[in-house]
């Protein structure tokens, strides 16, 4: 799971979710990161989840500034190429609130605080609670095909 700013999304949506990078802090975890991964992005601020993609490429070093740190350009140097999945505007994300009480990672977190659990750039969550995400993601794609067939 990939935290992060609706700034530093949009960054990576403009790239059309061919390439992610986390700050240079989680480069174990990133190396961790192979093809076939599952990602999905959590924003700060919002407080919700927007997207999900599969990692295409195994994690590699790249200086080129896109995302941007406290206002500043910042390199985000482990980076890994991704395929969109399920993609949505920072403005339709599901609310995590909505979904905490279903995920194994936030119950370490005691109830009224769960939001810690989205403090950091990069996290490794279950493949249940990604599950449980993407349901979610891909249910509003679903009932808008759903109006739009009995228009």
């Amino acid at each position: 799971m990939v935290v992060t700013t609706p700034e530093n999304y949009r960054r990576t949506r403009a790239r059309a979710f061919t390439v992610q990078g986390v700050k240079a802090r989680h480069r174990l975890k990133a190396e961790q990161i192979a093809p076939g991964d599952r990602v999905c992005w959590y924003l700060v601020g919002v407080a919700g989840f927007v997207a999900t993609a599969t990692v295409t490429s195994p994690a590699f070093e790249g200086h080129t500034p896109i995302w941007v740190s406290a206002g500043r350009a910042d390199s985000y140097p482990w980076r890994f190429k991704i395929a969109p999945a399920v993609v949505h505007e920072a403005s339709a994300a599901v609310p995590a609130a909505s979904l905490v009480d279903r995920l194994a990672f936030t119950r370490r977190w005691p109830r009224p605080h769960w939001r810690l659990a989205f403090q950091g750039n990069l996290h490794e969550i279950g493949r249940r609670d990604f599950g449980v995400i993407e349901r979610a993601l891909a249910r509003p794609a679903a009932e808008a095909l759903k109006a739009r067939r009995r228009s």
